[in-house]
């Protein structure tokens, strides 16, 4: 009887053992699937070392590549082919924000149930927010000049339009591929921001100083920090008040203001605006923005109005873009469609994913009247945008060794109908508003048509 019982226990522990090794496998499978069937040696997804699965189409489902055995075949229109090459990824499988790195799993089909079975062995078909026909007016916008354009609604975080440049055609790459082709600008680069930044430094004006409306500064096109060091103006402006310093983007008033609120005020309105952060979109992540925060005198006063050792990616300006013009908040920006981010968060007016309060939301209806005030009465108004409802600031950022400045100009359209936040750079090209402002005036158009 004794045997009969220890052979029962050891059955027994045998049993709990194979237990225990089925519900790890189902829980490694579980976490680990997709890893494992993307294995580069798996020939049900991989010909001579390439995805042979899946395929990725735009918002109106215009085919922008699809991988087959044969390798990969790319949209009809060769302007197409360029401006969506960062997303669509090249041949090569250079750029790190490619399809089939990027969106991997989700090309070949996999879940948990099926692997990646499917009836047709084709993997699966991506549908993505941006508009290909917008994409290609950008790039063309772009002229070839290095930068990147971003446009997305601030209503559903749908990003519309994301370009990069240099790129190139990957149906047709020339012979020698131009530097920086593999990079995506818009995620993964960080740039000086320019007077684009002096909205983060108003807004810590407007939400800590009493006098933030009224506090006026004499500008007489420089200001002397001793040893050589000043902050300099394009012009003399006279006496501003922040209306009118952000209108004509007087250095000199927002040197002042930068020392007025000073190096810890500067540096938590930063990261309120998420300008210090990096952004998941869906699978991509953008590059956190960087600064240093000196405690006063130049140094300080370049930081407030956006050189010194200030770093800005262009998708999360943009994005702090969409918060001044939802009121506050910002919605995530997304490029699957629909976006199947799960979260706490979850608007279920918009199901789209919201930031927390990057602005208070007077502040950000001040600096919507602010910004429309800057595009009517400095950057050409009707003339320049016809029929947009244009809400902007420029950015014209100094970089060591180029010739020229990059131009910056981000904002969004007060407009129900079409919400939709941009951000333009363009390097080593000239002056925000009038380089930037074209290129944008050209995407929205078209968009909005």
């Amino acid at each position: 009887m004794k045997k009969i019982e220890k052979r029962a226990l050891l059955c027994l522990l045998f049993g709990l053992i194979l237990l225990g090794g089925v519900c790890f496998f189902i829980y490694e499978d579980w976490n680990e699937g997709g890893a494992w069937a993307v294995y580069e040696g798996n020939r049900d997804v991989y010909a001579d070392g390439d995805l042979a699965k899946g395929a990725l189409y735009d918002t109106d489902g215009e085919l922008l590549m699809r991988n087959t055995s044969d390798g990969m075949i790319y949209n009809d229109d060769s302007d197409v082919r360029a401006a969506c090459m960062h997303i669509t990824g090249d041949r090569d499988n250079n750029i790190s924000t490619g399809a089939n790195r990027v969106f991997l799993e989700r090309m070949i089909g996999f879940d948990f149930i099926n692997g990646i079975y499917s009836l047709n062995n084709d993997g699966e078909d991506v549908s993505l927010t941006l508009d290909g026909d917008i994409c290609a007016t950008a790039y063309r916008a772009l002229s070839g000049r290095k930068g990147t354009v971003g446009v997305y609604n601030y209503k559903t975080g749908e990003i519309v339009c994301m370009v990069s440049s240099p790129t190139y055609d990957p149906a047709d790459p020339p012979s020698t591929i131009p530097e920086g082709a593999y990079i995506n600008r818009f995620i993964s680069a960080t740039f000086a921001p320019g007077s684009t930044f002096k909205l983060v430094t108003a807004a810590a004006s407007i939400e800590t100083q009493d006098d933030a409306y009224s506090y006026e500064v004499d500008c007489e096109g420089s200001i002397d920090y001793g040893h050589g060091d000043e902050v300099t103006d394009l012009s003399v402006h006279g006496t501003v008040s922040l209306k009118e310093a952000l209108e004509v983007s007087c250095n000199c008033y927002f040197a002042k203001l930068s020392e007025k609120v000073g190096s810890r005020t500067l540096k938590k309105y930063v990261k309120k605006a998420g300008l210090d952060r990096s952004y998941d979109i869906d699978g991509i992540e953008t590059k956190a923005g960087t600064f240093d925060y000196p405690d006063g005198g130049v140094n300080l006063a370049w930081t407030g109005i956006g050189q010194w050792h200030d770093m800005v990616n262009p998708c999360g300006m943009m994005v702090y873009m969409g918060a001044i013009a939802n009121g506050g908040t910002a919605v995530m920006p997304s490029i699957i469609k629909p976006s199947n981010i799960v979260s706490e968060k979850l608007d279920a007016a918009t199901t789209a994913l919201k930031t927390d309060d990057m602005i208070d939301e007077e502040t950000a209806e001040a600096l919507t009247s602010m910004m429309r005030n800057n595009v009517e009465n400095h950057y050409g108004g009707e003339s320049a945008f016809p029929g947009l409802a244009l809400c902007a600031k420029s950015g014209t950022a100094e970089v060591e060794g180029q010739d020229r400045p990059n131009a910056w100009f981000t904002g969004f359209l007060n407009d129900e109908n079409n919400p939709y936040a941009f951000v333009v750079v363009v390097e080593n090209s000239g002056y925000g508003s009038e380089v930037g402002g074209a290129v944008i005036n050209t995407v929205l158009q078209d968009l909005v048509d």
